[in-house]
């Protein structure tokens, strides 16, 4: 089976490989159609849509995988929301959402003038390219669970429903 995965980011590129071991992986970029960084949990669904979509339409795969990672604000403060689909060539599409830590309360403003996550964290962690390592997740969570970890575990959950749908 071949598999695309909408982003060369290198994490979630791994979280794919390690959802669908077996596959043949290509990895293409695919833009989101949403904001760089996405605010609510609908926005960063569609993006993972939308990179799925487009992944399959660049390649000749079977299926194709597209993660998003975004934020939501919440009454309880700021969260990571991570969210992923996955398009066949027949048109089915499987969705699901991941796990969600809070962030701290100063990355608000930042982030509503239009700063991306990534940026903050390097910064906060003055560091660079912290997306493509651990994430803000790996960060705070004390490198417990990182980026791939938590796109690995969204991956699975869509891998097992497509695979449920064949059974």
């Amino acid at each position: 089976m071949k598999v695309a995965v909408g982003s060369t980011n290198k994490t979630k590129t791994g979280a794919v490989r390690n959802a669908f071991p077996e596959a043949t992986l290509v990895s293409v970029p695919a833009l989101s159609g949403v904001a760089d960084q996405p605010f609510s949990d609908e926005e960063t669904l569609q993006g993972a849509v939308n990179r799925a979509r487009n992944a399959l339409e660049q390649t000749d795969a079977d299926v194709a995988i597209g993660l998003e990672g975004g934020v939501l604000e919440t009454g309880r403060g700021l969260f990571l929301c991570n969210w992923g689909a996955l398009v066949t060539r027949h048109g089915e599409m499987f969705y699901a959402g991941g796990a969600r830590i809070q962030l701290p309360d100063e990355f608000l403003h930042p982030l509503l003038s239009g700063k991306e996550l990534s940026e903050i964290m390097d910064n906060y962690t003055k560091r660079r390219d912290i997306r493509s390592s651990e994430g803000a997740i790996g960060i705070f969570t004390n490198g417990y669970v990182d980026r791939e970890e938590m796109f690995t575990h969204v991956a699975k959950l869509l891998v097992g429903q497509y695979m449920y749908s064949k059974a």
